[in-house]
């Protein structure tokens, strides 16, 4: 019978799994935020070209 004090050591990281570089510095907003608000961008300001050309033409 084999004891953990027998067991080989690993490596760490020897799973094969390895750490994700973190997304952005502590307290910053993180990707997922982001890409939200730049969407949010994008639909605030079509919206606001649509109604300049909706009330030039009225």
């Amino acid at each position: 019978m084999t004891t953990t004090s027998e067991l080989p050591r690993g490596k760490p990281g020897a799973s094969g799994r390895t750490r994700g570089l973190q997304d952005s510095k502590r307290g910053a907003p993180s990707r997922a935020l982001r890409l939200r608000a730049a969407d949010g961008w994008e639909r605030f300001m079509l919206r606001a070209e649509f109604d300049a050309k909706r009330e030039s033409t009225a």
